[in-house]
């Protein structure tokens, strides 16, 4: 895998940057670094100096319904931590930066567009030893103003995706092949919780999410490499209108942003639903 992420061929590499690069600029006025994990003890035992936290159950989920924060919600976070409209804003996490992109798709829910992501993650910034700290960084509070959320891009809901089924167009079921066969309804090291019944949607293709990352140093695979994957080995064709699902949408906003930002899908959109919901809803196709 080169280094060079200009050099692996990707439809937008500007989205990607590179430890080397956080370093350069993690002090930068007009630079945020956002750490978001799935395990919320991470940051506080050591993050990269000048980074916040944004966690995805407290800060960009409602408290109440399932859904996400809205523009004011929004407009309130943005404000606390310090990040103005023309904030360049970088993403880093763990687990290969799961939360990181499913922050990064909740921002582009608000049309932050001036988002990115650390290639590598958290796993490759502690493993270059570079430093970590424990203090939390205090910002000047901003005025941001953002626009209405905007689901009918990048989101899919149970409906659009039942209709998407029934099209025959492609659906991407980035969990791992237990999950998708039935025998389980979580990842094998988690909880079997959360759907009353296990198997796919039917049609739906089986890619898991970690296929994208080259397994020697967390990075993304090249934009061959992941062609490989999903279009010589699946038959996906960029132009098509994908859906891509896991079990409660942080996986597949992964996979969806491999979709949209590496590989240039145009019409991608993430079942942030996934099988936490299609799991458990009456009379819905299911396939083991």
């Amino acid at each position: 895998m080169t280094t060079d992420i200009t050099a692996r061929g990707y439809a937008h590499p500007e989205v990607l940057v590179s430890t080397d690069w956080v370093a350069e600029h993690q002090h930068d006025a007009n630079v945020r670094i956002v750490e978001s994990n799935e395990d919320p003890l991470l940051y506080p035992s050591g993050h990269i100096p000048g980074a916040v936290q944004v966690d995805w159950t407290t800060d960009l989920n409602d408290p109440l319904r399932r859904d996400y924060l809205n523009k004011q919600g929004f407009e309130a976070l943005m404000s606390r931590v310090g990040i103005s409209p023309n904030t360049t804003v970088v993403f880093y996490g763990d687990k290969n930066n799961w939360w990181a992109t499913y922050a990064f798709w909740v921002f582009q829910l608000f049309g932050h567009a001036n988002a990115k992501v650390m290639d590598g993650g958290r796993a490759k910034w502690e493993r270059e030893g570079r430093p970590m700290t424990r203090e939390v960084p205090q910002y000047p509070a901003t005025r941001y103003t953002a626009p209405e959320r905007n689901d009918r891009e990048i989101r899919a809901f149970r409906d659009q995706v039942l209709a998407h089924q029934q099209a025959g167009k492609p659906l991407i079921d980035v969990r791992s092949p237990a999950e998708f066969s039935g025998e389980k309804l979580h990842m094998p090291e988690y909880p079997q919780e959360g759907a009353l019944r296990g198997g796919h949607i039917p049609g739906a293709k089986n890619v898991p999410w970690g296929k994208a990352i080259d397994p020697d140093d967390s990075t993304f695979k090249s934009a061959d490499e992941l062609r490989q994957i999903y279009e010589q080995e699946q038959g996906l064709k960029p132009d098509q209108d994908v859906i891509a699902y896991c079990r409660i949408g942080e996986r597949s906003s992964h996979s969806w942003f491999v979709l949209k930002y590496l590989l240039g899908y145009d019409n991608v959109r993430n079942y942030d639903g996934s099988w936490t919901e299609w799991g458990n809803l009456v009379n819905v196709p299911i396939e083991k």
